[in-house]
């Protein structure tokens, strides 16, 4: 069972000055979750290299079992610090892939056309693809053969509205997830704030925060299984 992990190159929170990334628990906890079920991960990124990981992700409050385990993994450490090109890998070579959030991924992966086509060459082979959080951004201009949005029609979830409110980012995010999905024909649905939530249809899954990081992977290796 080999899994793909994309996660954001994009650093800058907007006009703020401030830093951004992937999410510290949306890597964390898929990645043992993944692991400890016999899982070989391969993790990947628009550059390569080292991915930005968001400072807020990894402050005390959002520290969790996983991402402890994951500061203290010397292995993971190093894979994350070496994740391959996105031009460089091939959908042919893995099971299923994983998109992480956090808010970098708003800005780069959207629109980043190796992604995209990555994508769709999963669905083509009607092979599962996992969101989770600001991940499912990823999906917005992926298409169908028949040029149509994948996502028209089709039950899922993603960091809502009312999280962003919450967190003080609605003005500075490039665009409200939630409201993009439903714009591109999706059926969005949420849990409550900050709460695991988890919906699949077909073999998209797609999670709505970063507490439902670890519930989208085991509902990604159920579909392995």
């Amino acid at each position: 069972m080999k899994i793909l992990v994309v996660l954001t190159s994009h650093d800058k929170l907007g006009n703020t000055g401030e830093k951004t990334g992937f999410w510290l628990e949306e890597l964390a906890s898929p990645y043992y979750a993944m692991k400890d079920a016999g899982a070989e991960i391969t993790l990947a990124s628009p550059k390569g290299g080292q991915p930005p990981l968001d400072p807020k992700s990894n402050q005390p409050d959002f520290q969790t079992d996983a991402t402890r385990r994951f500061e203290n993994d010397a292995e993971a450490k190093n894979q994350l610090a070496n994740t391959l090109k996105l031009a460089d890998v091939h959908a042919a070579d893995y099971d299923a892939v994983f998109y992480p959030g956090g808010h970098g991924p708003l800005w780069d992966l959207t629109e980043d056309t190796k992604s995209i086509t990555l994508i769709e060459s999963f669905v083509l082979a009607n092979k599962p693809v996992a969101v989770v959080c600001h991940a499912p951004a990823v999906l917005l201009h992926v298409k169908t053969i028949g040029d149509d949005p994948w996502i028209k029609g089709k039950k899922l979830t993603a960091f809502s509205n009312s999280e962003e409110d919450a967190v003080g980012l609605s003005d500075v995010v490039p665009f409200l997830l939630e409201d993009a999905l439903k714009q591109r024909g999706a059926i969005y649905e949420k849990g409550g704030d900050w709460s695991s939530f988890v919906i699949t249809d077909g073999i998209l899954i797609t999670g709505q925060n970063p507490a439902s990081s670890e519930a989208t992977a085991k509902a990604l290796l159920k579909q392995l299984a």
